[in-house]
């Protein structure tokens, strides 16, 4: 197929050509022959390639496939999280080693009770995870969340409950430098109180048990602040049946330290001694605070003896208490005179009652009888007697 078309301009790199309706088409002037001006016809063959355009389309195709194959197969792996061990104040978690494909890794966060915890440091390294601090005997549940380029990703919640105090079978003992009858003892310890034994130190490893700090796995105990002690903390835990503390089962503890419960027999022999004690509560006599403001009998005014005052002597007694002689009388001139006079007074009023007329006498009102106050003695009395009652 041949189009004509007209040179309008014609530049460095594009040449403007006309049709023949007047159209513009801008061409590339790299493909025009060289001498050509505003203005020169040219002449342009027009055909398909098939071969290029198949040869195009067939690797169109396989790089399609290839990325399909490599990115579109398979897609990140949401997280398989699990319990490894469970104690009375820390729970291990671990999961599978995680699986990206062909995403990049963003994060790997632990999220607790709905809150996030905290991210995972270098999730495709590490594949468990210790959580410490916990209460005794309380449910919490765990999930994680994987983020990636490819999209988001959350594991299954896993509800974990932690140990009463009487469950031992989260504790993880880790042997270390021990003769071979405490190893052999230590053992069958473990197993009685439902443990476990690894010979190694791990995450999981509650304590190191052993009698002298020394080797590779007491360094390793000591790097990851795992508590060593002593084998008798076992044999504790297990006369217990609950787990103790280890601050008295240390290396270097001083064993008066060590919490030491009631024997097996120690409660029948206590429950014997307070049955033969005797009852102080019916021998001792009972007490009886005294109410504030009363007296006591031995304080009332009525409980105490009276003490007679002793007789005045008589200055005119004898010395045996008889009267004495009497004196003579004395002629006393100013007595007689006083005497008269009483005389002539009495005389007045005689002469003076018979003149004036007789008055009748008024009758005055009977005395009331007025109950005598509370004396001093009837106070006491009655104080008394309350205190009585008060006792």
């Amino acid at each position: 197929m041949i189009i004509s078309l007209t040179v309008g301009k014609v530049d460095a790199g594009n040449a403007v050509l006309l049709t023949d309706d007047k159209r513009l088409i801008e061409f590339p002037s790299v493909l025009l022959p060289p001498s050509l001006s505003s203005g020169s016809i040219v002449d342009i063959t027009v055909t398909r390639n098939h071969s290029s355009e198949a040869s195009s389309q067939k690797s169109f195709l396989a790089l399609q496939s290839a990325i399909h194959n490599t990115y579109g197969q398979k897609s990140p792996s949401p997280p398989i999280l699990r319990c490894r061990n469970s104690t009375q104040t820390s729970i291990v978690l671990e999961w599978d080693p995680i699986d990206l494909a062909t995403a990049d890794l963003r994060s790997l966060s632990l999220y607790r009770n709905g809150s996030k915890a905290g991210n995972i440091p270098r999730p495709m390294e590490i594949t468990s995870t210790k959580i410490s601090g916990l209460a005794v005997d309380t449910e919490y549940t765990f999930h994680l969340i994987l983020r990636t380029s490819a999209g988001q990703y959350s594991s299954e919640k896993l509800p974990v409950r932690t140990h009463k105090m009487t469950d031992l079978s989260g504790i993880t003992v880790t042997p270390g430098v021990l003769p071979p009858q405490l190893r052999e003892s230590l053992t069958g310890a473990v197993d009685r109180i439902g443990g476990k034994i690894v010979e190694n130190v791990r995450i999981d490893t509650t304590h190191f048990v052993c009698t002298e700090g020394r080797g590779r796995e007491w360094e390793k105990a000591v790097e990851m602040n795992i508590p060593v002690v002593r084998p008798e903390w076992v044999e504790g835990c297990e006369r217990e049946a609950k787990i103790v503390g280890v601050r008295g089962y240390y290396l270097n503890a001083d064993p008066r330290l060590r919490q030491v419960g009631q024997g097996i027999g120690s409660s029948s022999s206590s429950s014997s001694s307070q049955q033969h004690r005797p009852n102080q509560s019916q021998s001792s006599p009972r007490t009886v605070p005294m109410q504030q403001g009363a007296r006591s009998p031995a304080q009332t005014p009525s409980s105490t003896p009276k003490v007679a005052n002793p007789p005045t002597p008589d200055p005119m007694s004898g010395p045996n208490g008889d009267a004495g002689p009497t004196p003579p009388a004395k002629d006393n001139p100013q007595q007689e005179r006083e005497s008269s006079d009483d005389d002539d007074d009495q005389e007045q009023r005689d002469t003076n009652s018979t003149a004036s007329p007789t008055r009748p006498e008024t009758e005055k009102p009977p005395a009331k009888d007025l109950a005598p106050g509370p004396s001093l003695e009837d106070e006491g009395s009655r104080t008394g007697s309350f205190s009585e009652v008060a006792l």
